[in-house]
Formats: structure tokens, C-alpha cells, sequence
């Protein structure tokens, strides 16, 4: 899918609607037409057997937070919550399937000639209008977002490692809604996807949808009853628990991690008759420290800036013999930050009529709990906004977020405004001065191009002049030579050069911007 990371399965997807334009160009086949029937009819049963392996686990579930309680009632909270959003989009898509097959079930009740399932006009009727996508087909992109959002919120939210995978299966598109075409241009996702192809590959991707929805609650099923696995294990979760141990609890960029994680009891050890322990060669009272089985809990001042060094002996007895566990730690303290760091992706300025990358961050705050505002700012995610600035030589970001102790951070950074360089026209991709023979410049095309710039625009010239010795000058549309600019030419002498001027171009991301003045490009005839 474009405007994202795709997966290899999200690229075969797309794959598979290309060569479905191109088949219909040739009239599709029925080869072609039940080869996708085939596969919608194994998506389907496919959802089948996952939904029936989902109704298991949610039973389960359901039934250790009736018998064991504890932890076992918010799993079956969550798994409730995803089922009944998950059943709630899955039939809606039904739904629409069956609204579009209505008149092919007419005549095909099962639904099993696919070979006639080659018109697209009913789901077109459902999800397009006039003016592009319907009021239909955007209520439907509403609903796949909700439900990821959903997802995320009551799933993701505790297991953040699915929520790449859940935006992943749900995608519909960038800001605006829209993916690139194979043009480069931007299309709606659902104009992508659905419009115009056969009533076949539309059930197919729908009935996909379908089966990204079951495989998505059975990623929450797993990983809820995850926990009872770890339960089930030969260590008793109960009793033990992971440690680090590292010769410092900070490390500098560059340097090789040497901690190791270690198993620990928690329940069953006793606590230690008495504690002899320093911090930075000052012993610790009992104020300061609460003993806990096998070790003891500190309750300190952090400190200064710096490392600080753990240093003593646990001690323990047992039957009257005495044993001293030695204590050897350190932790560093960092200084809390008290800005935000605002850094444009490509320069020290943002441009006008472009997208700038940037990225905002506050060190000690998460991503999502950092508030960036400014005229044109908009969020990609996570860190990630893009800049798109309007009238004015400057623009002020105003980035804010709380730190874990609850002290309020906001920094306002001024970036200035600059508008896009003035490009340079060329002619056979060259730019400036272009020396060629007479017979080879009517094939050549005129072209613009910004020099030595940082953002990879792609310009299209809409228009041009040129100027041929003897000739008044002829304006010419789009980028090739007009038939009066070719005749001109072939008048033309050796040695006598041809100017093309007063290029109108334009960026087809952004076609309302208006560009500077474009450089002339000079041909000398050979």
C-alpha cells in the first residue's frame, strides 16, 4: 500500500489489483475470473476455522475469569470488547457484500459463477458518486478507522507491540485518505482498491478484510491467554522474577552493554537480619531502606548529576552462623531536561509549498504524550509531523508535554519561511547552455528542474516560449515542441541560438503553488 511500510502480503495485494486493470483493458478472461473466485472461496472458508478456534479461547477465557478471578477479569473485559467491535464491523462488511451480490444471487444462489462476476457497477454504486467517493464509501473508511483506533485503545494500548500490525492491516490511506497511484499521483484509498473492478475481486477484498478481523482477534486471544502459559511453566511465576544485573544502571552512546538478567526469588527468602550498606561511602540509616524478603527496598534522594556507587553486605543468620551477602551497585543521574528539541529532517529552515519533515521530541516524554502546534503543522506519527507553511517569513512550533513528576515543559522554536528556489528550465535534461545539431532538437523535450535543492521535486512544464532567430516567438503547451516551434527551427542557421523562456511549470503534489520565475535554457545550433 502506499504511503506506508508495506508487507509482503500487502504488496501482493496490490500486485494482484494491478494485473486486474490490466486484464480488464483486454476484456478479463474466465480463466482469470475464477482464479479469484477460487481464492475468495478459500478466505472464506478460512474465516471459518479461525472464527470457530476464536470461540474456543473466548470460552476459555470466559471461564478462567468465572473460576480464578484476579487478572482473569480484565482479560475477559478486554476480549469482550474486541469481540463485539470485531463482530460489529465483520457483519457490516457482510452487509455490503450482500447488498452488491443481490442480483447475482438471482441467478447464482451460491454464488459459484464466477466467470459472470466480471461487472463492478454495484459495489461502484455503493461507495462512488459523481464527485468521486460517496457519502457510502466514506462512511465505510470511517468505520475501518474506527475499529483500528478501537483496537489500539483497548488492545495495543496494554500490548504496544501489535500496533504497527493492527495499522498495518487497516490502513486506508495517509492524512487526506489517499495512496499513490501507479502515476505517482493521489488517489482515495478506496478509489484504489475498489473502483472499477469486477464484482469478483471486490468480494475477494472484502471477504480479506474479513479474515484480517478474525486473525486480529485471535492476536488478542493468544496473547491474553499468553499470560496463563507463563503460569503453566515449570518456574513458578509466583515465586520468582527477573533481575538485572549490570556493573551501572547508565551507559553512554557507544558503549557495549555487559549487564545480565538473572532469576530471582521473591517469596520464600527471608529478609536480612541486618544491612550494611553505603552510598557513595555513606552508610544508609534505617530510614533510608525497609527490609524485604532477601534483600531491602531503598527510599532515597536520587541525588546530584553523576554516578553513585551501592556498596556493603546483606546480612543473614541462620542456626547461628552468620552470612554476609556483599552489595556492589551503581546508578547514574542524569539532569531533567527542561526543553523541548524541535529539529527540522532536512534543514535549519522549512519551505514553502513543500511537506518538511520534522521531528519534536522532549527527552523523558513519550511521543504521544507530546502536544506540537504551529499554522501548517500537522502529525505523521509518533515524533514524525511535516511542515507545511503559508503566507509569512516565519513560523513559531510551540511543543509541550509533562514529565513523569508532573513539572510542565514548553519551548517555542522559530523557524524561518523561505519560498521554493527558482528553477532552471532544460532541454534534452540539460540546463544553461545546450550545444546539439539541428536534426536533433525537435525530438528533444523541455524540462525544469530545481538545481542543488534538497527536496526531490518532480516539476511538470504546462507551457513555454521559444525564440528562434528570424521567427517571432511561439508559445508552445506542454513540454514538446509545437509544430510552428519545429518548422522555425528548420529555418534556423548554424552557429544562431534558440532561446526557450517563460517556462510555466508546476508541482503536481502541490499544484496550486506558483514558482518563481524559471531560467531561461540557451540551444546553440551546430
Amino acid at each position: 500500500m502506499a504511503g506506508a511500510k508495506e508487507s509482503p502480503r500487502n504488496k501482493l495485494i496490490a500486485l494482484m489489483y494491478l494485473v486486474f486493470i490490466t486484464m480488464l483493458a483486454l476484456n478479463v478472461s474466465k480463466e482469470v475470473l475464477d482464479g479469484f473466485g477460487q481464492m475468495f472461496k478459500k478466505i472464506q472458508s478460512a474465516n471459518e476455522r479461525v472464527n470457530q478456534g476464536n470461540v474456543i479461547y473466548y470460552d476459555k477465557i470466559e471461564v478462567n475469569a468465572q473460576e480464578k478471578e484476579g487478572k482473569w477479569v480484565g482479560h475477559d473485559r478486554t476480549a469482550k470488547e474486541i469481540r463485539k467491535e470485531s463482530d460489529a464491523f465483520y457483519a457490516r462488511i457482510q452487509e455490503i457484500k450482500d447488498q452488491i451480490t443481490e442480483k447475482q444471487r438471482e441467478a447464482d444462489p451460491d454464488l459459484m459463477e464466477y466467470s459472470q462476476m466480471d461487472k463492478g457497477e454495484a459495489l461502484d454504486l455503493v461507495f462512488f458518486d459523481a464527485n468521486g467517493v460517496g457519502p457510502d464509501g466514506q462512511a465505510f473508511v470511517d468505520i475501518i478507522n474506527a475499529y483500528k483506533m478501537r483496537v489500539i485503545q483497548v488492545f495495543a494500548s496494554q500490548y504496544p507491540q501489535y500496533t504497527e500490525l493492527v495499522e498495518e492491516r487497516f490502513f486506508t490511506g495517509d492524512f487526506e485518505g489517499n495512496v499513490q497511484n501507479s502515476d505517482g499521483q493521489p488517489q482515495p484509498w478506496l478509489s484504489y482498491n475498489f473502483e472499477g473492478f469486477p464484482l469478483i475481486s471486490s468480494l475477494a477484498k472484502l471477504t480479506m478484510m474479513q479474515n484480517d478481523i478474525r486473525l486480529t482477534e485471535s492476536d488478542v486471544l493468544n496473547a491474553l491467554l499468553g499470560k496463563e502459559l507463563e503460569a503453566s511453566s515449570k518456574v513458578n511465576t509466583d515465586n520468582y522474577i527477573t533481575l538485572l544485573k549490570a556493573d551501572k544502571m547508565a551507559y553512554y552512546q557507544g558503549e557495549t552493554f555487559d549487564g545480565s538478567v538473572i532469576l530471582g526469588r521473591k517469596s520464600g527468602a527471608q529478609n536480612p537480619n541486618s544491612v550494611d550498606v553505603t552510598i557513595d561511602g555513606r552508610k544508609l540509616d534505617e530510614s533510608q531502606y525497609e527490609k524485604i524478603p532477601g534483600g531491602i527496598k531503598l527510599n532515597i534522594s536520587a541525588g546530584s548529576p553523576g554516578d553513585h556507587v551501592i556498596e556493603g553486605d546483606l546480612i543473614f543468620r541462620d542456626a547461628g552462623v552468620e552470612s554476609r551477602i556483599p552489595v556492589s551497585q551503581s546508578f547514574a543521574v542524569i539532569s531533567k531536561p527542561n526543553a523541548a528539541v524541535i529539529s527540522a529532517d532536512k534543514m535549519n529552515v522549512v519551505y514553502r509549498g513543500v511537506e518538511n519533515p520534522m521531528t519534536i521530541s522532549i527527552p523523558g516524554i513519550s511521543d504521544n504524550k507530546i502536544r506540537a502546534s504551529a499554522p501548517g503543522l500537522k502529525r505523521v506519527r509518533g515524533s514524525k509531523f511535516i511542515m507545511n507553511p503559508g503566507k509569512g517569513r516565519e513560523v513559531r512550533i510551540t511543543a509541550s508535554g509533562t514529565l513523569p513528576d508532573g513539572q510542565n515543559i514548553s519551548t517555542k522554536t522559530k523557524f524561518r519561511i523561505k519560498d521554493l528556489p527558482r528553477p532552471n528550465a532544460t532541454f534534452f535534461d540539460q540546463s544553461g547552455s545546450v550545444r546539439m545539431p539541428k536534426s536533433s532538437i525537435a525530438k528533444a523535450s523541455v524540462g525544469a528542474r530545481m538545481e542543488d535543492f534538497d527536496f526531490d521535486l518532480t516539476l511538470r512544464v504546462l507551457k513555454f516560449k521559444i525564440r528562434v532567430p528570424g521567427s517571432p516567438t511561439i508559445t508552445c503547451n506542454g513540454s514538446s515542441l509545437c509544430p510552428k516551434a519545429v518548422k522555425a527551427i528548420s529555418r534556423a542557421r548554424s552557429g544562431q541560438e534558440i532561446s526557450i523562456v517563460d517556462l510555466e511549470v508546476q508541482n503536481p503534489a502541490n499544484p496550486k503553488y506558483k514558482f518563481k520565475r524559471v531560467a531561461p535554457v540557451l540551444i546553440e545550433i551546430l
